[in-house]
């Protein structure tokens, strides 16, 4: 999610300023993405897959049809603004049919907060709604500072797709609506609290956001009028498969009261959900407790009814000091969301309590459902489904404490390889090979940009893995070109995947034979992303976690921060052959490992 080895800059300017000046998304050379494809495969796929692949790779670029594809979609990079983006955003995300809690929706965990009551639960939950809409001030005049990239300015337009936004489900595809983009624009959020969905205007008549006096007085009132806790968590039928949802939603919506109540939910800027104490374990546990429930919500009778999955941006506030939150992912990467928190973490700090003037402010608009037999069976039938993916999310949040970032650059490597080959050595520890492995890099460089693929196993991260597994071989350190160069080709567009996935969905639309190519094995291997990876970067001492991509595989967020390193790892308990805490005892070894092998390198290289 966030672009390793490379630091954003921000400049004062005005957010859309280098908006219409951004380059467009290039279209890789043909020769050079089949060449990045076969390299990709040669450390994941057999000698005998291999050879069959080059065979048809070869047919594909020789025997005209790549050509065809590849002119196509160069006309499509002429008349689009990215010709990647739409086509990414269905793939990835609208089409895709599993729940978005766990499959596909990040948490954020915030550094535990110090209240253990619903005072201090109130009093944290009105600060940091006053410090999201701060932000939004700056979003709306365009005030955003813009990042750069290496002295490039990167595009901002995610920044404007996160607040005011909701999915929507349908029966065979989602949309994404933004309410932000218009005339009339939302003014007031969601909260929800025992299951019970809440309107909060959050400003006043004459445009002035309310301060936190009047978010804090608005809450309590919230709280008092939701204190029945008997209520029919509507919200769960958010966390359901896609198909199901988009039937339940439309059986839910036939009825008027309930239709305004879900379009309220959607327009809102964005959702709060004051959430009852978690079940209490140990300190050791804590962790990768709240990144579970950030995830999920615990389950049905804890805090999975307490939600509305579809809402962009959701942040979590529980009784007992717990607090992150949980964002639906089509239209926005990690960055903008982690640059978001960062901003509001410092807001809450700094914050002084204004004295509000007492204007009695109106009751907050309770949102009614009318609960049919039919609805009701619904939301049973989400009820189980939520139990069956808590009790099959295995969560492991693994806090380094040896070293952080600091390691690494002592010894001129970029932290994000550094952990990134400890991931491999870890895996290659624990299954004796190699699999294909998923980093996310940025495209922000490139109006629209979304992500590409870094593919972090390479011939060159298998000999490193087998070198430290076999003391007779030589070590070669942990090659930085490699690394290096892939980040690169990344981040400016010539990575292999979006390329060949915009080639496979142009032979869609064109509804020619699907080339040979994406109907082989090694394509499946190369899409089976075992270890699903993201480097969160945020100043916040947070943890970020999602699901993993494959059910026999790992999801793997981490934030390097200056002296530590925070891990959050996630596997599913249905699959016997992973197991997400033996996974970060590997981990947690090969760093201390690697730091072991640079240390007797740089002696040996004082003698």
């Amino acid at each position: 999610m966030s672009i390793p080895h490379i630091y954003f800059c921000r400049n004062p300017t005005r957010s859309l300023v280098h908006q219409e000046g951004l380059p467009k998304l290039p279209v890789p050379p043909l020769k050079q993405t089949c060449e990045g494809y076969l390299a990709a495969l040669e450390p994941i796929v057999s000698a005998e897959e291999l050879d069959h692949t080059r065979q048809l790779v070869g047919e594909f670029l020789n025997g005209g049809v790549g050509e065809r594809l590849q002119k196509g979609l160069e006309r499509r990079a002429r008349k689009t603004e990215n010709w990647l983006s739409e086509w990414w955003m269905q793939s990835a995300y609208l089409d895709c049919r599993m729940p978005v809690a766990v499959y596909t929706s990040p948490g954020v965990v915030l550094p535990r907060m110090h209240f253990q009551d619903r005072q201090g639960q109130m009093r944290f939950a009105a600060k940091l709604i006053a410090g999201v809409l701060d932000f939004k001030k700056k979003i709306d005049s365009e005030t955003l500072p813009v990042e750069y990239l290496s002295g490039k300015p990167l595009c901002m337009d995610q920044y404007y797709q996160i607040l005011s936004s909701c999915r929507i489900p349908g029966p065979k595809r989602d949309t994404v609506v933004n309410y932000a983009i218009g005339k009339i624009s939302s003014t007031h959020i969601t909260v929800v609290h025992n299951f019970q969905f809440f309107v909060l205007d959050v400003y006043n008549s004459d445009g002035t956001p309310l301060t936190v006096d009047q978010l804090h007085m608005q809450l309590e009132k919230i709280w008092n009028s939701s204190l029945q806790t008997n209520k029919e968590p509507i919200g769960i039928l958010t966390s359901q498969h896609r198909n199901t949802w988009g039937k339940a939603y439309n059986n839910l919506i036939k009825d008027k009261t309930n239709k305004e109540s879900v379009r309220a939910i959607q327009k809102s800027i964005f959702t709060v959900c004051l959430d009852a104490p978690m079940p209490r374990v140990s300190d050791e546990k804590y962790q990768s407790r709240v990144a579970a429930q950030m995830l999920h919500g615990g389950g049905a009778r804890w805090n999975s009814g307490n939600r509305w999955f579809d809402k962009t941006l959701q942040f979590i506030v529980g009784e007992d000091g717990t607090c992150g939150l949980v964002y639906e992912h089509a239209p926005a990467e990690g960055p903008p969301i982690v640059f978001l928190i960062d901003y509001v973490v410092k807001y809450m700090q700094r914050i002084e309590m204004v004295r509000s003037p007492m204007v009695p402010l109106a009751m907050p608009q309770k949102l009614r459902f009318n609960i049919t037999p039919e609805v009701k069976r619904d939301i049973e039938k989400a009820k189980q489904n939520m139990n069956i993916m808590v009790h099959d999310l295995d969560v492991k949040v693994l806090m380094f404490s040896h070293f952080g970032k600091n390691v690494p650059k002592k010894h001129q490597l970029s932290p994000d390889a550094f952990v990134q080959m400890a991931l491999q050595l870890a895996y290659y520890r624990m299954y004796d090979t190699c699999c294909s492995t998923y980093e996310s890099a940025s495209l922000r460089m490139f109006k629209y940009g979304r992500t590409d693929v870094i593919r972090v196993t390479t011939v060159d991260s298998l000999n490193f893995v087998q070198a430290m597994q076999d003391p007779a071989k030589q070590v070669g350190g942990v090659d930085k070109a490699s690394c290096v160069t892939f980040l690169y080709q990344a981040i400016h567009g010539q990575a292999v995947d979006r390329h060949l996935l915009g080639l496979k969905m142009l032979s869609i639309e064109d509804l020619t034979s699907m080339p040979e190519i994406f109907m082989d094995t090694s394509f499946a291997v190369a899409q089976h992303y075992n270890l699903s990876t993201s480097q969160v970067g945020s100043k916040t001492d947070c943890v970020m976690c999602f699901g993993p991509m494959v059910p026999d595989g790992y999801g793997v967020c981490y934030n390097p921060m200056e002296e530590h390193i925070n891990v959050a790892i996630t596997a599913f308990n249905s699959c016997e052959e992973t197991n997400a805490a033996r996974f970060a005892q590997a981990v947690e070894g090969a760093l201390l490992d690697m730091r072991a092998l640079l240390e007797d390198a740089a002696a040996t290289a004082q003698q």
